[in-house]
């Protein structure tokens, strides 16, 4: 079940719908609980990734497998005779 409790009008207000129970209540309750969890969602600052560099031995083991390749593919040729 796809929920729409993400959305946002143009006047800045936060639409989150609930039609998941049979009373008005329930679905009040529900509808309360679930911006609850976005508000706590979005307050939750993440790290940020600084990103680094590859290793010299990753790089050495980057270059040899294509070179590997490379030796695998020139066998693949037509067979000449001679």
């Amino acid at each position: 079940m796809k929920l729409r409790d993400r959305r946002i009008s143009k006047d800045g207000v936060v639409i989150v719908k609930a039609g998941k129970y049979r009373t008005q209540e329930k679905n009040r309750a529900d509808a309360l609980q679930r911006l609850q969890e976005l508000i706590r969602s979005v307050t939750v600052t993440r790290k940020i990734r600084r990103p680094t560099a590859p290793t010299e031995s990753s790089r050495q083991r980057r270059l040899d497998s294509k070179t590997r390749r490379g030796r695998l593919k020139s066998l693949r040729g037509r067979v000449t005779e001679e």
